[in-house]
């Protein structure tokens, strides 16, 4: 499958509050294409970025979306988690969890490297979370930004401020 984020410049510092979010498609574990770009026309937009599917931290993680989804889904937010696993492990993951939100499949870890949140000692996504809004000319801008060790998990307070 060929990197349709080719275009994408890679950083290793996590992406600063202000900036330009950068656009990206990426498929979901449905195997269909997310766009950054359409999901910013629809609102606010929660960009997990995880290391492992079936790992505990990250279970936690995304349990904890599922089970505050309201919360989310009441203030007109999309909440998508991203790792460099495949589209058929995020399937397996989200069936087994009973997952609501989206996983993109970052397989070429383009987006991560773009967001600065890439862990090349293990070859995974970095754990962090990224909220962005939409800019007045309607392109995604980043309004929040907490990158985390490895072994911690966000606090859903502090996703949820972010989003305010």
């Amino acid at each position: 499958m060929p990197d349709s984020n080719s275009h994408l410049t890679p950083r290793t510092q996590p992406i600063r509050v202000g900036e330009a979010a950068p656009d990206f498609t990426l498929p979901d574990q449905n195997r269909q294409d997310w766009r950054l770009a359409d999901a910013v026309k629809r609102g606010d937009v929660v960009l997990s970025f995880y290391p492992l599917d079936f790992s505990p931290v990250c279970s936690t993680e995304m349990k904890c979306v599922t089970q505050e989804w309201s919360k989310f889904a009441g203030r007109g937010v999309e909440v998508v988690g991203i790792s460099c696993d495949s589209f058929y492990a995020h399937k397996a993951w989200a069936d087994a969890l009973g997952l609501k939100q989206t996983l993109l499949s970052d397989m070429h870890r383009s987006v991560c490297r773009a967001y600065g949140f890439y862990f090349p000692d293990l070859n995974v996504a970095s754990r962090g979370t990224v909220v962005i809004g939409r800019s007045a000319d309607g392109a995604g801008k980043v309004k929040w930004v907490q990158a985390r060790e490895l072994k911690n998990a966000f606090k859903l307070e502090d996703v949820l401020a972010g989003i305010s």
